[in-house]
């Protein structure tokens, strides 16, 4: 449905008319839609995904070369923000509406809600052009992380620890921790075995659940800093109709968040006992 032609992305001005129709009739193009879809999952199914109509390679091997650089991003960008926010939201939590809790609430929404590309920029101007601190770009060494993976968890953390603390809160009002405190069990013990550990369930599923669309999220931070990511390769592939390249990028992501669905729902049992006599028809 996006305007123009994928084969004018391609070629020059001056190719004649026949050229580009015989490249058409190549790549499939001159099919019917329903057609085009058709054989297109005819090859996934048979682990063809396709040649790129802009590099000339396939399309599989492509995303291969590009999987480690968003897979570093993003994982570095989950492991601090879930180190990050699940302390602050728990504390949040014990020092409800204090100083503490507000200032830290206040700071994550407008954080959350500051575009990344501005915020991205700022580091840049800040920690690169004027203290030369960090590099602009690339990907060559762990400092060129340091940027991108700032920019990411600040942009990101906020839901993590506005979930954090209400689930804590509503955890503190649960009878067992009031059981916990009568049997003289220590802040700290009761905190971490019995409050976070509980409030952990609904938390862990958001934080699986964000898996793919920090992939997918990471489009304008790869480009801003020059990342060869996924998210990168993505919006190239877009603005040049690359289209084998956008359908095998967007069904990794669908793919993605099935099986980080199924890993929520199995961590969720792990966490909750009540999960897992459900399950196994213990209610009953």
């Amino acid at each position: 449905m996006m305007p123009g032609d994928p084969i004018d992305m391609v070629v020059d001005r001056k190719v004649s008319e026949e050229v580009k129709q015989e490249m058409a009739h190549e790549l499939g193009y001159d099919q019917p839609f329903m057609t085009q879809y058709v054989n297109w999952v005819d090859g996934v199914l048979h682990g063809d995904f396709g040649t790129s109509t802009r590099y000339k390679s396939d399309v599989w091997s492509l995303m291969g070369d590009r999987i480690p650089y968003s897979l570093t991003l993003c994982g570095w960008s989950l492991l601090l923000e879930i180190v990050i926010a699940l302390p602050l939201g728990l504390l949040c939590a014990i020092k409800k509406d204090g100083f503490f809790d507000r200032f830290t609430v206040n700071f994550s929404m407008l954080m959350t809600a500051v575009p990344s590309f501005w915020l991205g920029a700022l580091f840049i101007l800040l920690f690169a052009v004027e203290l030369g601190w960090l590099p602009i770009s690339g990907y060559s060494s762990p400092e060129n992380y340091v940027l991108p993976v700032a920019t990411t968890v600040l942009a990101s953390m906020g839901g993590t620890l506005r979930i954090t603390k209400t689930e804590v809160l509503e955890v503190l009002n649960e009878k067992y921790v009031t059981t916990a405190y009568a049997k003289g069990l220590p802040e700290k013990t009761v905190m971490v075995k019995h409050v976070l550990r509980n409030a952990l369930i609904l938390v862990t599923t958001l934080v699986f659940m964000s898996i793919p669309w920090l992939i997918s999220g990471a489009v304008v931070i790869e480009k801003m800093f020059g990342l060869p990511g996924m998210g990168n390769l993505l919006l190239n592939s877009i603005i040049v109709q690359d289209m084998p390249v956008v359908q095998a990028v967007l069904l990794l992501i669908a793919i993605l968040t099935v099986i980080c669905n199924l890993l929520s729902d199995l961590i969720m049992g792990i966490l909750d006992p009540r999960i897992r006599l459900s399950l196994s028809g213990g209610d009953n």
